[in-house]
């Protein structure tokens, strides 16, 4: 963790402490197998493939609240273990009277004292960054319950997979994450608990299961998330953690209860004792095994370069609109937390919509005019008096300062269409009046400089947030040039100027797919297209053999990789014409050799 972050950084210190609660968290299941079996080999088992799986590895490693939960969830089968062996049953029913209940009760609700802290927060409105307006009992509730996203859910308005489609995909991960050995043997302590009826503790393995079973269907039900693509996938597989801690604990419980059926019928032998351990250390050296080379992150700066190289590509005093979880807690860690950039101002376009927004943060946002309270698409007063604002006329309002969207304008207001332009800025956009001729030239050499990315292409998870980062900043070597060939597209310009946006997208694309082994599979399709664009030109200084050979040639290499493309039928039959027209204008050029 040290050489992720800088040691005494604000997410630094937060990592440290997540890293702590996973350990926390792992001791406790050794703690919950140890108290139920009695065997340290079946504890170490339950800690070790656990805490060494890949994702609570990951998850423990970041500022994130998964290793929270990790922790509650073996402080709870410690506590179920604690009270399942009070000594009698009279002790037990002690515990769960109406006075003790009261006093738990009573406990509980000292856990949610925190909460005291967001009115109060609220209501003295200092913060740069805040979610919602608890100033109020209602605005409180709405953000208690998440209703902005939808309670229990994990998306505002994702269609997600089915009920069946997520528990079979709980199952192909917990066979990734925990091994098949693993989840054997946590069927045999379930198993076990059914045959072996003189056993101790098969209620609380019950229990357990019980929790699991709970846990799953009702995840399943709720996760509103399409995990056929990668970075949905990677949201609802974290979630998962929960669950493969019960795994763990109960494949512990698995391999003390094979050692100890095996122990009765051979009369304690020693060989049991040393293939338990044996079997223990194999199975989480195994996960180690498998698990370090993706676990460590030691080199990861993706996200922390993202951020930076963004808001240091910015002019001066310049305005971003921020979409998307990427872009928008990235920035705002190194702008608020860090302090990089104080200059530039941030404003988050999805959070513009809410009523709240304006009212609690515009004053914090210096310099920067808000024509109305709310962010709509059709300006107006609303029933309770708020008057919203369209995109066009914030930007009219706000002329005196370049604005930039990261990444991406939201969908449903397109008035800024009336008056302005995006023209690529990096990985971003830059908002320009439609009145400004655009300059191929001007604006390739003043937007060259913008792309210092130096990772490789394809390094990372698809369903990481490093892949994202990664892939929209590779993409933004591109984007100058796809919006040139695009204005020679349906620009209404003259037939001189329209040769010559194909030039300069063609040189463009060209220069960067030779640049680059290894990159985006639409590179390919975008540079055969170009070459295309420029046969028709029958341009004098570049040979129609040359652009005819790298259309075919970058084609075929689109073809191979990119199998889900719907047009990859029309774009074989293009290919298989062109070669036709490449082996009609090489014969040509023989016979005029000849």
């Amino acid at each position: 963790m040290a050489g992720l972050l800088p040691v005494g950084s604000p997410a630094y210190r937060v990592n440290l402490l997540c890293g702590l609660l996973g350990a926390a968290a792992a001791s406790l299941l050794f703690y919950t197998v140890f108290r139920l079996s009695g065997s340290c080999a079946g504890g170490i088992l339950a800690a070790g493939v656990f805490a060494f799986s890949r994702l609570t590895w990951q998850w423990s490693i970041a500022a994130e609240v998964f290793s929270l939960n990790n922790l509650f969830v073996g402080l709870l089968m410690a506590l179920t273990v604690q009270f399942e062996e009070a000594p009698t049953a009279k002790e037990r029913s002690k515990e769960l009277s109406p006075g003790h209940l009261l006093k738990l009760g009573f406990c509980f609700s000292l856990g949610l004292l925190p909460y005291l802290y967001l009115p109060a927060s609220s209501y003295l409105n200092r913060a740069r960054w805040t979610w919602g307006d608890q100033t109020t009992f209602q605005g409180f509730w709405t953000h208690f319950l998440r209703e902005e996203y939808g309670t229990f859910n994990l998306a505002k308005s994702e269609t997600g997979s089915s009920m069946k489609e997520m528990l079979l995909f709980q199952l192909a991960q917990m066979k990734l994450e925990l091994s098949l050995p693993v989840l054997a043997l946590a069927l045999v302590a379930c198993v076990s608990s059914v045959l072996l009826t003189k056993q101790q503790k098969s209620s609380v393995i019950w229990l357990f299961t019980g929790m699991l079973c709970l846990y799953s269907l009702f995840f399943a039900w709720r996760a509103n998330l399409d995990i056929t693509k990668p970075l949905f996938l990677g949201v609802v597989e974290r979630f998962w953690l929960q669950s493969s801690a019960v795994v763990a604990v109960l494949a512990g419980l698995g391999l003390a209860t094979l050692i100890s059926v095996g122990s009765a019928m051979l009369k304690g032998s020693q060989v049991l004792l040393w293939l338990e351990w044996l079997s223990a250390l194999t199975l989480v050296s195994s996960q180690i095994w498998a698990n370090y080379s993706i676990c460590d992150q030691s080199n990861n700066y993706i996200v922390d370069k993202f951020a930076r190289n963004l808001l240091s590509s910015m002019p001066m005093d310049a305005v971003i609109l921020l979409r998307g979880d990427l872009p928008g807690n990235a920035l705002r860690y190194v702008h608020y937390c860090e302090g990089m950039r104080p200059d530039v101002t941030l404003i988050d376009q999805e959070m513009m919509t809410y009523k709240w927004y304006l009212p609690k943060l515009a004053k914090h946002l210096p310099d920067v005019y808000f024509p109305g309270d709310q962010w709509n698409p059709v300006e107006g007063v609303l029933p309770d008096g708020k008057l919203t604002f369209n995109l066009h006329h914030f930007l009219k309002v706000n002329k005196h300062k370049e604005v930039f969207v990261c990444i991406g304008l939201h969908e449903g207001d397109s008035t800024w269409r009336r008056s302005y332009s995006l023209w690529p800025w990096g990985t971003c956009e830059k908002l320009v009046p439609s009145d400004v001729a655009f300059d191929p030239a001007e604006w390739t050499h003043l937007t060259r400089n913008l792309y210092n990315w130096t990772e490789d292409y394809g390094s990372f998870q698809p369903s990481s947030w490093e892949a994202v980062a990664n892939e929209e900043m590779w993409q933004a070597r591109m984007k100058t040039a796809f919006f040139i060939f695009n204005l020679a597209e349906t620009a209404s310009v003259s037939a001189e100027m329209k040769s010559l946006l194909y030039t300069f997208a063609y040189t463009s694309y060209k220069e960067i797919v030779s640049s680059h082994s290894s990159h985006p599979v639409n590179w390919h399709k975008n540079y055969a297209i170009a070459c295309e664009r420029m046969l028709r030109l029958q341009q004098a200084d570049v040979e129609p053999e040359v652009l005819l050979s790298e259309t075919v040639k970058h084609f075929l290499l689109y073809v191979e990789k990119a199998e889900d493309d719907p047009q990859l039928q029309d774009i074989l039959q293009a290919v298989k014409h062109l070669k036709k027209e490449l082996q009609s204008l090489r014969r040509r050029k023989e016979d005029r050799r000849q």
